[in-house]
């Protein structure tokens, strides 16, 4: 059963064939790569401004590492500020500016090696969920020239692995409206994945811009784009455009027939198909289940959902603190103890994101999640007090 789904973009499933018999009459006409603007792409960008009416621009991408840097790089442009401020602890990416206080809040740059230091010296963070911490980083940053843009993932980092209150990224629009920075929703997992109006949609909080990830490409490679209000999106601009000041992106490959087609055919069915919600519902069951498992059995460990992104915490090594003097020694065993976990699930046939997510889509039913939960006993009642 394979819960990792490419990270979570396939939520009609794996390998649908649908959409692979609708891409690959695109292909055999135009072949997967042209470098022209092709059709695809502006029928991508509709359906994407239908779902999500704030985004009235749309610029195909190559993955959401590059997403994220273009979002980056636009609220530096168009609001003539530098500092960014992110959420410790959450993902957007491994890019330069971004690879900071990664997996565990305030490691600042841990896991940031060969990068040099500057690169991020206008990278801020404050702690998952902390509102008023969010406040003081802005006020800090106003004395050395205000904030470009505040990046959250709306349901709280890691794809929520750090819940966030429901009201969370309401009040974080507010904070941004009142320093007027810009609000970046990073929704390479949410969008359509939570709702065909992603987690925007959900909330009803209105981002300045949208970064998306493998999931604009129903799975396909080359699969990552940032949206927004046409003003703010207007600051992208390759070649030579003298006088106009310009957010430079460029890529040959970013909107490819091949990829468009896809995404297009992809967020289609999903929508016609409802696929958002039957996975939701699969993901309410297997974390049921999960759930009663961990009570059979007097486990230590934690689950829950977000429709279908069920979470399972068995050793919590994203929840440790910079502060404690034993931190970098308790980092590799609680890894460890993941990594065991992943694989024991693996070897009775169940694929997990690192032994700690599962991402259910459309294509999941009661025997597979029946399966899923046999492969959970298995491993559980094998685990050591």
């Amino acid at each position: 059963m394979d819960y990792l789904q490419a990270g979570g973009p396939t939520l009609l499933g794996s390998n649908y064939e649908p959409v692979n018999q609708k891409v690959w009459e695109v292909v055999k006409e135009s072949g997967p790569v042209t470098g022209l603007f092709h059709p695809y792409e502006m029928k991508l960008a509709e359906k994407i401004h239908e779902c999500m009416p704030w985004v009235e621009m749309y610029r195909c991408l190559a993955s959401g590492t590059e997403a994220d840097m273009v979002a980056i790089r636009i609220a530096r442009t168009y609001t003539g500020k530098q500092r960014i401020v992110k959420v410790g602890g959450a993902y957007h990416g491994w890019s330069d500016q971004l690879v900071y206080s990664l997996h565990i809040p305030y490691t600042k740059t841990f896991e940031a090696h060969g990068i040099p230091k500057e690169v991020s010296e206008n990278t801020s963070e404050f702690f998952p969920g902390d509102v008023a911490g969010l406040r003081k980083v802005l006020e800090e940053n106003e004395k050395a020239g205000g904030t470009a843009a505040v990046i959250i993932e709306p349901f709280g980092p890691e794809s929520g692995t750090r819940p966030v209150a429901k009201d969370f990224a309401a009040k974080v629009r507010e904070l941004c409206d009142e320093f007027h920075t810009l609000l970046i929703f990073d929704e390479v997992v949410t969008a359509f994945r939570v709702g065909p109006g992603g987690a925007q949609g959900y909330f009803n909080v209105k981002p300045d811009l949208t970064v998306f990830g493998k999931i604009v490409a129903g799975g396909y490679p080359m699969a990552g784009g940032v949206g927004g209000s046409e003003e703010i999106m207007s600051c992208i601009a390759a070649g030579v455009k003298a006088g106009k000041k310009k957010a430079y992106v460029g890529g040959t490959l970013t909107a490819n027939p091949l990829s468009c087609a896809a995404g297009y055919f992809a967020i289609d069915e999903i929508i016609r198909q409802d696929a958002a919600m039957k996975a939701g519902e699969n993901g309410d069951k297997l974390c049921d289940g999960i759930q009663k498992l961990i009570d059979k059995y007097e486990l230590p460990f934690v689950t829950w959902n977000t429709g279908s992104i069920v979470h399972f915490e068995v050793s919590g090594v994203m929840y440790l603190s910079a502060a404690d003097p034993d931190v970098f020694k308790k980092i590799p065993e609680r890894q460890q103890y993941i990594e065991e976990f992943g694989a024991a699930l693996t070897a009775n046939g169940v694929i997990t994101l690192a032994g700690s997510r599962i991402y259910t889509s459309m294509a999941d039913n009661d025997e597979t999640i029946a399966e899923t939960l046999n492969a959970f006993e298995e491993v559980f009642s094998n685990i050591e007090r």
